[in-house]
């Protein structure tokens, strides 16, 4: 018997609520197979995830006592049908979570689901409270406000929960931004070219064109793009990507050394290495190679490097739109980060030659991942000067939220 979207949906967020999935994997996995409605289903479970503060402040108004959480499941998804979804019907949005109740076991509980439904669709004031209006815990809203003040957090808060745009990075050895949006264009695709890439809405997926399986383009957020062009590698430098993988800022690196000198991209798996030399195959680039190292680990055997991108695992605070469960991490889980980024940066630092450029990244908002750790960084080692410092924070047609540092090495 084929399952409904509103189950399929119903089982990928208990899935990620409650056994700890990553949306984005728990997604793909329900999806596979299935040819109707995907659209609504991934609307339903990225709708659901990023609403969830909001969607809990009207269930708790009208729920007593403690939820079961496959109950707890049905009401979220009945709820942001009713919030948030205008093309569903609102008795759709009720009958369907009733029915829902019954196909996964919750039949006793049809009566209440039904009963709260209806009281929250007479009830669809959201408070101006920032945490249940945007549903961002509020130890982060504070955080972000200690870090860079409510102005700046009030205007990027609203994008927060936006589908954030795709974009195609053309490959220039093949095509210009232009050539490949006609290319896109001519497998159903609809963007605007810019410079060297094409924006497109999201919700398409690019992987499946003709134009993506003949290497025409990689996919590569904005802000990552602009840092690995911030680096301004050259032909014939040796680079260093310390934790490269899936790849997309070496294969821009890659582009601004016209595909000559050398890349050497490493990760400590060889999985995550697989997905870059897949990728360096498609896209017919010959100067990247890939080896399994640990970036916190000197490695004497490593060449020195003219240019060195040190891109290091961080909380991911800035990209809660495309993974959005991230926001509920706890703080306390995220607080010894700041740490094995240092190390990194302190390793990868060790292999630049003199005259050299490093740049120390992360794709989180969070000054004591960012710039506390090259503040420190730059208190240790002396012989290192900064040349830029760039936060980016979450714009409707930009990037995700990113932090870079450009730094380079005094000559002996």
């Amino acid at each position: 018997m084929t399952k409904s979207s509103r189950l399929i949906a119903f089982e990928t967020l208990y899935n990620i609520f409650y056994d700890g999935s990553y949306s984005n994997i728990a997604l793909d996995k329900a999806l596979s197979g299935v040819s109707d409605d995907k659209a609504f289903i991934c609307a339903l479970v990225y709708g659901v995830t990023e609403r969830k503060i909001t969607l809990d402040y009207f269930i708790d108004k009208y729920v007593t006592g403690r939820i079961k959480p496959k109950v707890k499941t049905i009401l979220r998804l009945g709820t942001y049908q009713l919030l948030f979804m205008e093309k569903v019907p609102n008795s759709a949005a009720i009958n369907e979570s009733v029915k829902l109740a019954k196909q996964v076991g919750q039949d006793y509980y049809s009566k209440l689901i039904n009963a709260v439904l209806h009281k929250i669709d007479n009830d669809r004031n959201i408070p101006d409270d920032l945490s249940v209006k945007y549903s961002v815990p509020q130890n982060l809203i504070n955080m972000w406000i200690k870090q860079y003040g409510e102005d700046k957090v009030k205007e990027f808060l609203p994008f927060i929960n936006d589908r954030p745009p795709l974009f195609a990075i053309a490959n220039k050895k093949f095509v210009n931004s232009d050539e490949l949006l006609y290319e896109l264009e001519c497998d159903g695709i609809v963007g605007e070219a810019y410079d060297d890439f094409v924006i497109i809405e999201n919700g398409v997926d690019l992987t499946k064109t003709k134009a993506f399986k003949n290497g025409l383009f990689y996919i590569e957020d904005l802000s990552s793009y602009n840092c690995a062009k911030a680096l301004k590698a050259k032909p014939d430098d040796i680079v260093l990507d310390m934790c490269s993988a899936p790849g997309g800022k070496a294969f821009t690196i890659s582009q601004s050394m016209n595909d000559s000198g050398k890349i050497y991209c490493f990760d400590m798996y060889e999985h995550r290495l697989k997905l870059i030399e897949d990728s360096v195959k498609r896209l017919d680039i010959k100067n990247i190679t890939t080896a399994v190292n640990d970036a916190a680990k000197y490695n004497e055997k490593l060449k020195k490097a003219d240019k060195i991108l040190c891109d290091v695992p961080c909380s991911g605070f800035g990209i809660i739109r495309r993974k959005p469960e991230i926001r509920y991490k706890e703080l306390d889980t995220v607080k010894d980060l700041p740490q094995i980024q240092y190390e990194i940066l302190e390793t990868s630092s060790k292999y630049l030659k003199s005259g050299g450029n490093i740049i120390y990244s992360t794709c989180t908002l969070n000054k004591k991942e960012n710039e506390k750790v090259v503040s420190k960084f730059l208190d240790d080692y002396k012989d290192f000067k900064l040349l830029e410092e760039k936060t980016v924070f979450p714009t409707p047609f930009g990037g995700d939220g990113f932090y870079y540092a450009l730094m380079r090495k005094n000559d002996d």
